[in-house]
Formats: C-alpha cells, sequence, structure tokens
C-alpha cells in the first residue's frame, strides 16, 4: 500500500501538488502515529465537511469544532491539513470562504460585500477584506467590478 501511495499526486484547492504519503511532508510528525491510511479517511472527511457540509460558513469555527465535527482526533486532522494542503487550519479555512465569497460577488449582484462576508464565515470586515485581498489582489467590490465588467480572461483565470 505505501509504495501505490507514493505514487499518486493529490491536487487540491490551492492549486499545489502533494503526495499522499503524510509521514514524508514534515519532519515533526514523523513519530506521530498517524498512518497513511487514517490520513486518506481524515483527507476525505475534512473535503466532505467543507466541500458537502460548508463547515467554513461557521464564524466560530476552530480546529476542535472540526474534529468534532468529522470524529477525529484534533492533532491528526492538523496533521493531515498541514501535510495534505500545506497549509495551517486557519489559511485552509478562508481559502474556502474567500471561493464562496468570490462565487456570491458574482452571481448576486444585490448581495451587499457585507452580507457576503457574514454568509461566508467572517466576523469581521478587516479580515475578510484582508484575506480576499491577499487571495485576489482584489478588494472585493474591485473584484466584483472587475468581473462584471468583463476584465480579460487571462487576469479572471489567475485569481481561480
Amino acid at each position: 500500500m505505501r509504495q501505490l501511495l507514493k505514487q499518486f499526486v493529490v491536487k487540491y484547492v490551492g492549486g499545489h501538488e502533494r503526495t499522499l504519503d503524510p509521514t514524508d511532508s514534515h519532519e515533526k510528525y514523523k513519530k506521530s502515529g498517524l498512518t497513511e491510511e487514517e490520513a486518506v479517511l481524515i483527507r476525505r472527511k475534512i473535503k466532505n465537511a467543507f466541500d458537502e457540509n460548508k463547515i467554513y460558513r461557521n464564524n466560530t469555527l476552530c480546529l476542535d469544532d472540526l474534529s468534532d465535527h468529522i470524529k477525529e482526533n484534533r492533532y491528526k486532522v492538523s496533521q493531515v491539513i498541514n501535510t495534505f494542503f500545506s497549509k495551517n487550519f486557519y489559511s485552509f479555512l478562508n481559502e474556502y470562504r474567500i471561493e464562496e465569497a468570490k462565487d456570491l460577488l458574482v452571481e448576486d449582484p444585490s448581495l451587499s460585500v457585507k452580507a457576503i462576508m457574514y454568509e461566508v464565515g467572517f466576523n469581521s470586515k478587516n479580515s475578510f477584506y484582508s484575506a480576499f485581498k491577499k487571495t485576489t489582489g482584489y478588494s472585493p467590490n474591485d473584484y466584483r467590478t472587475a468581473v462584471n465588467t468583463g476584465f480579460d480572461r487571462q487576469q479572471e483565470m489567475q485569481m481561480a
């Protein structure tokens, strides 16, 4: 199984590639006891919680809440996020929130930026604007305007 898993590469929301062997990713996890099979299962549960259950919309969500939701040990959940997705929990969480915010900004122009901010799980205008600009290079209002006025397709692809 170990040899088989090492052959595969996973693409995730951020577009980076990671091997399926979580023990190869971080020296600090070498003795964690997390097996490859457990890691793959936990990764699937995390993806389901975010993609299907949209747990990221909970504005008080923390690692403990996610761990409780998927019924897994918080340290193993953290290890899977760090190794499979190459980011910490809050970066992973914000990535999902910003992706949905981008969709809502384009799909429903009648929604205010503030309403979208709350809808996707942010509590603070500053943290929302900061995360949005870091991800897209635009403020939410500028992003909406740029998309709605048909800015060039190549630029849009870079933001996706």
